[in-house]
């Protein structure tokens, strides 16, 4: 799961983006324009901007380059433009990538998917006290013995503790561990969190419920 910026003038594609990506489990907020998206910017962390290059009253690699000064942010730029010189500047103010109107949606969120694994690449391995995981190998061990888990634990294990210290909703989980697969039973996710906290034994302590949101994977435990 990520947080997204969709930066857009046209109202369909940003709320067509947002509303996809929102099915893929993203959280996403949207901008209109540049401007707008520099507000949202200065006091939200995102994980990627989406976002047009050609907008009114400042275009989209202007936008970026003000974004930079602020602070790092991946960036993929959609536009109708296909000139190779666009995508070479686009690159040089910060851009990784770049899609041309029309576009695939499901292709959007492969490019996202791949920015968000190279800049997770040092987490293949996750220590948190007594909780090893390996990521590449699909291991959990507490104590250095191997824990033992159904799918959808791990998922929502993983889930959780790749947004360590983030509140995650239940909206949010359901969307991103069984999407239209849901049944529309809360008991489902309230059984599997039960079985995940079995599952983790001493490190259970580790996930906190926030009444009426949803759970955190909580980075440090006071003693």
């Amino acid at each position: 799961m990520a947080k997204l910026l969709i930066v857009d003038d046209e109202e369909k594609i940003r709320e067509m983006i947002g509303k996809y990506a929102s099915h893929e489990g993203h959280s996403v907020a949207l901008a209109s324009n540049g401007l707008e998206a520099l507000e949202l910017f200065k006091n939200q962390d995102f994980d990627v901007v989406i976002m047009d290059v050609m907008m009114p009253e400042m275009d989209g690699f202007k936008t970026l380059s003000m974004m930079k000064e602020i602070k790092e942010v991946h960036c993929i730029f959609l536009t109708a433009l296909g000139e190779e010189y666009d995508r070479i500047y686009g690159f040089d103010v910060g851009g990784e990538d770049y899609v041309t109107k029309p576009f695939s949606l499901k292709e959007l969120m492969m490019r996202i998917k791949v920015i968000l694994k190279r800049e997770n690449k040092d987490e293949e391995f996750i220590l948190i006290d007594k909780l090893f995981i390996d990521e590449a190998a699909h291991i959990v061990k507490i104590d250095d013995v191997i824990v033992s888990m159904t799918n959808k634990e791990y998922e929502l294990l993983m889930l959780l503790v790749k947004n360590r210290g983030k509140a995650v909703t239940r909206e949010q989980i359901i969307t991103r561990i069984w999407g239209y697969e849901y049944d529309n039973d809360d008991r489902t996710l309230d059984t599997h969190m039960k079985m995940l906290r079995k599952s983790l034994g001493v490190c259970s302590k580790y996930i906190t419920t926030i009444r009426g949101v949803g759970y955190r994977f909580e980075k440090e435990i006071e003693s």
